[in-house]
C-alpha cells in the first residue's frame, strides 16, 4: 500500500511542479512584454502605447493568481493525500475540497503576487505619468 501513496504523492507533486514552473514562465513573460511596450512607446512619439502596456501587466497578475491558487489547492491535496488511511488512496486529483479555502481574489492581492505584480505596474504607472506630463 506504501507504494501506492507514493505514487500518488509523486502524481500530485508533478502537478505542483508544473504549476510552479508556468507562474514562473508567466512573470518572465509579463516583464519581457511590458518592457517591449515601454521601449516602443519611448522610441516612439505615440504616447497611446504607454496605457496599453497596463493590458498585458494586470492579465498576467491575474492569470499568476490563477496558477499560484491551483499551486495552493494541490499542496492542500498533497497533505491529505500524505495523511489518509492506505485503504483510502484513490488516485484522486479532485481540489474541490480546498476551494473555499483559497479564494482567487485573495491569491491575486498576496504579498507574494502584489511585489512583483505591483512593482511592475506602478513601473507603468510611473513612466505613464512622466510622459504625459512633459508632453
Amino acid at each position: 500500500m506504501a507504494d501506492k501513496r507514493e505514487a500518488h504523492l509523486a502524481m500530485i507533486q508533478g502537478v505542483i511542479n508544473r504549476l510552479g514552473q508556468n507562474s514562473f514562465l508567466l512573470k518572465g513573460w509579463s516583464v519581457l512584454l511590458v518592457s517591449a511596450l515601454l521601449a516602443v512607446a519611448a522610441s516612439s512619439s505615440e504616447d497611446w502605447i504607454l496605457p496599453v502596456a497596463f493590458l498585458p501587466a494586470l492579465a498576467f497578475w491575474g492569470l499568476d493568481g490563477y496558477y499560484l491558487r491551483q499551486e495552493r489547492l494541490f499542496r492542500r491535496l498533497y497533505d491529505h493525500a500524505r495523511q489518509a488511511d492506505d485503504a483510502d488512496v484513490d488516485y484522486g486529483m479532485d481540489t474541490g475540497l480546498f476551494q473555499p479555502a483559497e479564494r482567487w481574489r485573495s491569491v491575486v492581492v498576496s504579498r507574494t503576487l502584489s511585489a512583483f505584480h505591483g512593482t511592475l505596474v506602478a513601473a507603468v504607472v510611473i513612466v505613464t505619468i512622466i510622459a504625459f506630463t512633459r508632453g
